[in-house]
């Protein structure tokens, strides 16, 4: 199962994000929902450090299986504000992959 976790601080501003496990809805190369969610979260990062301009605080596994994600503190308001929107398509997202396929992945919110 994947777990897919947002941390958000009290202005309801997407902080992190981790995603760890496996769905194991399929033979390995042919799982399209870990698929699915990792092009996802990983396009999402690309997007944020090349529309963005920003590096996001990255710890991730090489064999697959683990990816968090920390946005940087003091950025400006309109960089701040791109990345939020970045990173709230990537949970409308990965909530869509999870109403088809909920047994293989768990979202909570902290």
């Amino acid at each position: 199962m994947i777990r897919f976790n947002l941390k958000r601080d009290s202005n309801n501003r997407i902080i992190s994000f981790s995603l760890s496990g496996h769905a194991e809805s399929g033979p390995y190369g042919y799982d399209l929902v870990c698929a699915g969610v990792s092009a996802v979260s990983i396009g999402t990062v690309n997007a944020i450090e090349s529309l963005c301009d920003v590096h996001l605080i990255v710890d991730m596994e090489d064999e697959g299986g683990y990816l968090s994600c920390t946005v940087p503190a003091h950025l400006d308001q309109r960089t701040d504000e791109n990345i939020q929107l970045l990173l709230q398509g990537m949970e409308v997202s990965i909530s869509a992959i999870a109403e088809e396929y909920g047994k293989h992945i768990q979202i909570t919110h902290t």
